[in-house]
């Protein structure tokens, strides 16, 4: 990927966050726009202004309103399911399952953006690995680098490749661990999911978990990242097991608070959340704040998502996480308007959800399920489930039904969020077909191992880079 560079300048809004890493740098005149690496990586603190200024980008404008950052990603996946309803203004073409193409937007921040973070995690561990820091300081802030690295090539395998138990043998995107100026040729799935365990290992291994805040890297997130990736490789049901419970603490009642979930999904303090994006009011990104700014309609945003009333239907009426209203009595029960969720509440410091702790807690259900511990499967199941719902009565599912119940579960605890509907079924190559009261119009079935689960190669790619040919994208 030839618009990859050896040598970095962190940028001056990180520079600002320094903390007397340098006092000869402070005396004499230097460049105005960024900092060498030299000066960054000489402290502890001027690594951490680095993270900083890497973590910004998780929520910044990168290009447009569909295309800002990591939930960007998220909520074009979302979108792409049967459970939401979008309108035909932002990721309208994502809700259609067509915007895939190698010269669409979506397709090129998808590859761009996960490779801009990317080339920061590894300006991050080569930077550190040189450096006089410490053993220990080396060991956690490498570690830090090698979990953001091993995030960002699970969000590229996801978006640019299908399932792991598809073929492990396909095309995946290019593997790089060092900064270069010499564009590489495509990976392969197999390849790609080795370096990502490997990358997240070390990140358990040498992160702690102590942590800046809470939109920051930590053991527990890492954890998390890594109890993701098992999931959706499905060879390893007891690493991932381990990982979701070690993410979050093992104790599912000490870790869920239904009294949250009806104030707005926009604070990243909820004893529920293990890791977020944390927006400030002073760092606005205007209507950029997807999910909040699309499925809140009481405030002034872009009202552009409805709930399917078949999804909706499968909440109890003392279910805590039934949030739906009527948008309009005149609209009937048929038409796409129906119904709205108050689940999120836009505001312009509304932080975003990454990784909450049901979504570990049901990962943990999963895992054993597929080891076959139904009993402590359902068990756990129904220690969420009446959390959310007092009236929740314990299921007798075994097997397959039980899976099936967890994967519903997740649907229920998590939309809107990370895209959790489509990402279940594809990794478990399962189609989704649109019901209820869809758009008129916009069916956009997937069906099992459907080629719109995963997006075509960018076109600027090819033409930069002299190992990936027009070929790669034949029969994409």
């Amino acid at each position: 990927m030839k618009n990859t560079f050896s040598k970095i300048l962190v940028t001056l809004v990180a520079f600002i966050m320094l903390v007397g890493c340098s006092k000869d740098f402070l005396d004499e005149p230097q460049p105005t726009d960024g900092v060498t690496e030299t000066v960054v990586f000489s402290s502890r603190k001027g690594v951490e202004a680095f993270i900083s200024g890497i973590m910004r980008r998780f929520r910044g404008q990168f290009t447009n309103v569909d295309s800002a950052g990591l939930n960007s990603i998220f909520y074009a996946r979302s979108v792409k399911g049967n459970d939401l309803i979008n309108t035909t203004t932002w990721f309208n073409f994502d809700y259609q399952n067509d915007n895939r193409e190698p010269t669409y937007r979506r397709t090129n921040f998808s590859w761009n953006y996960s490779y801009y973070m990317i080339n920061q995690a590894n300006t991050l561990i080569n930077g550190v690995e040189a450096s006089s820091l410490s053993a220990a300081d080396k060991k956690e802030l490498m570690a830090y680098g090698y979990a953001l690295r091993g995030f960002f090539y699970h969000q590229l395998v996801l978006e640019f490749a299908p399932t792991y138990s598809f073929d492990i043998n396909y095309s995946a995107p290019p593997i790089y661990t060092s900064l270069s100026l010499t564009g590489k040729g495509m990976s392969t799935v197999k390849d790609m999911y080795a370096l990502i365990v490997s990358d997240l290992t070390k990140a358990v291994d040498g992160l702690t978990a102590s942590r800046l805040g809470k939109s920051f890297i930590n053991k527990a997130v890492a954890n998390g990242i890594l109890a993701q990736v098992y999931q959706a490789m499905g060879t390893n049901w007891p690493g991932a097991e381990a990982a979701a419970k070690a993410a979050y603490g093992g104790n599912p009642t000490a870790v869920l608070s239904p009294a949250t979930y009806s104030s707005g999904f926009n604070d990243y303090s909820s004893i529920e959340w293990i890791w977020g994006s944390n927006q400030t009011a002073d760092q606005s990104n205007y209507y950029w704040g997807f999910p909040h700014a699309g499925t809140d309609h009481s405030t002034t945003s872009y009202y552009a998502t409805y709930i399917n009333n078949d999804f909706v239907s499968k909440f109890t009426a003392t279910d805590v996480r039934k949030l739906f209203a009527r948008k309009s009595l005149s609209y009937p029960i048929t038409d796409s308007r129906y119904w709205v969720t108050t689940k999120f509440k836009f505001t312009f410091d509304a932080d975003h959800p990454i990784i909450r702790t049901p979504e570990m807690i049901l990962i943990e259900a999963e895992a054993k399920q597929r080891q076959g511990d139904d009993l402590g499967a359902g068990n756990l199941l129904y220690t969420l489930q009446k959390n959310r719902d007092p009236s929740a009565v314990k299921s007798t599912n075994l097997r397959a039904a039980l899976l099936d119940e967890i994967l519903l579960e997740r649907r229920k605890e998590l939309y809107a969020e990370i895209g959790v509907e489509w990402f279940d079924a594809k990794r478990m190559r399962r189609g989704i077909t649109r019901t209820g009261n869809q758009r008129v119009g916009s069916p956009a079935n997937l069906t099992a191992d459907d080629k719109k689960f995963f997006l075509k190669i960018p076109q600027a790619e090819i033409d930069a880079n002299d190992l990936i040919d027009e070929s790669v994208n034949t029969n994409r």
